[in-house]
């Protein structure tokens, strides 16, 4: 028995413009419970939540207090801390996530966001007069992604015929599939002065905040390029100014930045070895259809007693 949650509606014009997508996806989510098997019931009969709100971790934990009865929750997110630092995770509930869901497309942006650096597409679009300058080549080039899940298993597909060195720094011991290397992500101090593009794609924890400050960006090639895909604050703001400034990185990719929304006035955005996009690697549409199949499955497989996908583990914070 499953209850849909959206969570606090915020307030402002823009926020209720988006009231009929809103409306859009909860009844596909509503769509993907009936097929799976399950039953809409009320909050305080249900067993199961499916949250869909993109904000409201205080008004989430109001809402398990509220009613007990709740032993599994669907987020719609696939990055959980904000939910680990309420510590909702010590809760006897089971929480799954949609890590891994997005990858594809994800995967996706990071690829662009590196061609792009590689082959100066900033500096180019922004000078309004014939500007050549030589481009730099994915072909063969050395590889280091920060992450072994969902994400850095796609990108490792779509490096395949560039031919790329590729090394994966993860947490766990088991290498990944695709990849040249697997390491241990305590050997990130190794493996930086080899690396030509970096690709951020691992859970923000707080062993993983500024993974990537001063030491790490002296440690890269003058010539980097440093990509993120995960998190804004993986990479200290101040410190991949300084790296800019001093030639120390080549070129930076960001889809997430901290503090996010990137402030109009910030030194990034005219910095033209940097690209910035706005935490848009998934598209709504592509979004919102593996979330409900991700939906679909856990419901079948909590009426089935199997393993449910995307289960967040809360030592691990992710």
């Amino acid at each position: 028995m499953i209850t849909i949650a959206s969570g606090p509606r915020p307030e402002g014009a823009a926020d209720r413009a988006n009231e009929p997508e809103a409306a859009v996806l909860r009844g596909r989510v509503a769509d993907a419970v009936r097929a799976a098997g399950g039953r809409l019931v009320t909050a305080e009969e249900a067993h199961g939540l499916v949250w869909l709100s993109s904000h409201g971790v205080t008004a989430l934990s109001d809402f398990l207090d509220a009613h007990p009865g709740i032993e599994w929750v669907q987020l719609p997110w696939a990055g959980v801390e904000n939910v680990a630092a309420a510590g909702l995770l010590d809760r006897p509930v089971v929480f799954t996530c949609a890590k891994g869901a997005f990858s594809e497309q994800v995967a996706e942006h990071a690829l662009a966001l590196t061609l792009a650096s590689l082959r100066n597409l900033v500096v180019q679009a922004r000078t309004p007069r014939w500007h050549s300058q030589d481009p730099r080549t994915l072909w063969g080039a050395r590889v280091t992604i920060l992450g072994g899940g969902g994400i850095a298993r796609a990108l490792l597909r779509l490096l395949r015929p560039f031919d790329c060195r590729t090394t994966v720094l993860r947490r766990r011991p088991e290498e990944v599939d695709g990849a040249g290397a697997t390491l241990p992500i305590s050997r990130l101090a190794d493996v930086l002065p080899h690396t030509d593009v970096l690709v951020l794609a691992l859970a923000l924890t707080p062993e993983t905040r500024h993974v990537l400050s001063t030491p790490e960006f002296a440690a890269l090639p003058p010539h980097a390029v440093v990509v993120n895909v995960a998190r804004g604050a993986h990479i200290d703001t101040e410190a991949l100014l300084q790296a800019l400034r001093s030639d120390a990185i080549g070129a930076a990719a960001l889809d997430v930045t901290d503090p996010e929304p990137l402030p109009e006035t910030h030194p990034l955005w005219g910095d033209s070895r940097v690209l910035v996009t706005s935490h848009c690697a998934d598209s709504a549409d592509y979004s919102m259809e593996v979330l409900c199949r991700r939906i679909e499955s856990n419901v079948r497989r909590l009426s089935e007693g199997g393993e449910l996908e995307g289960v967040v583990e809360p030592a691990l914070g992710y």
